[in-house]
């Protein structure tokens, strides 16, 4: 097989059409290489096994047979909040959960195009912190420094895309869930455009915060994914124009008026970003800099954007955790955070959610004079696991805050943004930056993405130190 574990989807894909590989080697090496970094890396909550090689050699047959799609063929992981038909989503949380009877739309669409799920990755419970932990799965742990998180909530797609356990990934965001593990595992991560990928059979998930989206080594392959995986549900609220992703990956931007914040919202907590944070994203705006654009520091006007954002994610988290078959197993930050979820109900909501055309209009302003937003993906450099253990629902929330400043004001906005390496720290941990914009702007942040990963060829780093488990090493 010559394909490389680390050569993403669209070396995966060329292999496949070129008959250099087949698909069931391919998920054969996946389903390995995920079981061997079980007991360290802890990325998936389920592995499909069987399932997914019975995929793989219906792939084979219908390739052999002359059939091309996007995705025939390949591995892919989904997180663990995305309903597979015949599997159970946990959701990060503990306790029986029955198994979903179909397929979410997002994965409807990704079986469509040819990806075979091998399985589905961790995620803390509720998808409500920055660090991929909790009783029901233990701790997933970051590639780059087994000691650290790969972030939260979409860290198992992280970890596994990291790890190279797959080529990409899906996962979801709604206060930074798919950028922070980016930067803290050094790879690609777009949020779209709200309901450019469905979230169906969860229509209009936690107040309209939460989109699904790539997880990848390299651009192109997250808008390979992207491509495949977008559509609205008929039943869903919001149906934006149709992108090209892929084509924008493979084209120049155009010079571009950058605006470069490193100062972050409002959250209370004096956050600021670590100075190797600030070093990696000033060295980026250098780069952009370099590269001809005009790039500025700015300072846009977020107003009181938190009293939008905080009553839709307790309301999200209630609407989930009373899903749940046995509540009183949750964890107790869980549970306070569903009971200000009750609270912050009916009219506390929908006033936060009015708020939104208001924001729209103040941040639009701010785009009437640039075409992007560069700014830190997280204030701090990846914790190490365990920082939060048996902390009270308040002191954690004030550490996320902290920690992670600057990604869930483009949640409410519902507005794209795309998360890219920033470079690694002098202990070797990965940091990021995200290129942000407004309402339908993904092809103009993937074309300046695509850029910059010319010009810095970030792909080219890998864990320095391979995760090995029952002799089989994972970083080679």
């Amino acid at each position: 097989m010559s394909t490389d574990p680390f050569g993403g989807l669209a070396e995966h894909t060329r292999a496949l059409a070129a008959g250099e590989t087949t698909s069931e080697a391919l998920v054969v090496r996946a389903l390995t290489r995920i079981e061997a970094s079980q007991g360290t890396v802890n990325a998936f909550r389920t592995i499909r096994g069987e399932r997914a090689l019975d995929e793989a050699r219906d792939a084979d047959r219908r390739l052999a047979a002359g059939e091309r799609l996007p995705l025939l063929g390949v591995p892919i992981a989904v997180k663990d909040d995305t309903d597979v038909a015949g599997v159970p989503t946990y959701f990060g949380c503990p306790g029986e959960i029955a198994p979903a009877t179909a397929d979410g739309e997002a994965v409807r669409r990704l079986r469509a195009a040819g990806a075979v799920i091998v399985g589905k990755t961790n995620s803390c419970e509720l998808g409500q912190w920055p660090f991929t932990e909790g009783p029901a799965f233990g701790a997933t742990r970051n590639p780059w420094s087994t000691g650290h998180t790969p972030g939260g909530s979409s860290g198992g797609s992280a970890a596994a895309v990291a790890a190279g356990l797959v080529p990409a990934a899906l996962g979801s965001d709604g206060a930074g869930s798919i950028r922070i593990p980016a930067a803290w595992t050094h790879l690609v991560g777009i949020k779209p455009q709200r309901g450019r990928v469905s979230v169906h059979p969860y229509t209009d998930c936690f107040q309209g915060l939460t989109v699904n989206g790539p997880l990848a080594r390299t651009v192109a392959d997250a808008a390979l994914l992207l491509d495949a995986a977008s559509g609205a549900h008929p039943d869903e609220p919001y149906h934006p124009d149709a992108i090209d992703a892929s084509a924008a990956a493979r084209r120049e931007p155009g010079r571009l008026r950058i605006a470069v914040a490193l100062r972050p919202p409002l959250t209370l907590t004096g956050a600021r970003p670590h100075p190797e944070v600030r070093r990696a994203v000033t060295a980026l705006a250098e780069t952009l800099a370099g590269l001809g654009h005009d790039v500025e520091e700015a300072r846009p006007r977020y107003g009181l954007i938190g009293l939008s954002f905080l009553p839709r994610a307790a309301n999200g988290i209630a609407e989930y955790a009373d899903r749940h078959p046995d509540p009183a197993l949750l964890d107790p930050r869980t549970r306070s955070a569903t009971r200000s979820g009750h609270r912050l109900g009916g009219r506390v909501v929908r006033a936060a959610r009015a708020r939104e055309a208001a924001q729209h209009r103040r941040l639009g302003g701010f785009f009437d004079r640039y075409d992007v937003l560069l700014t830190p993906s997280t204030a701090t450099p990846p914790p190490r696991v365990g920082a939060f253990d048996g902390l009270s629902a308040r002191r954690t929330d004030i550490g996320i805050a902290a920690a992670c400043p600057y990604a869930w004001p483009w949640n409410v906005l519902g507005w794209p943004g795309v998360g890219v390496p920033a470079g690694l720290t002098r202990d070797g941990l990965p940091v990021g930056a995200q290129l942000l914009g407004p309402a339908g702007a993904e092809e103009r942040l993937i074309s300046l993405a695509a850029q910059l990963e010319a010009e810095l060829r970030w792909y080219e780093k890998r864990p320095p130190t391979p995760v090995t488990s029952g002799g089989v090493a994972l970083g080679q």
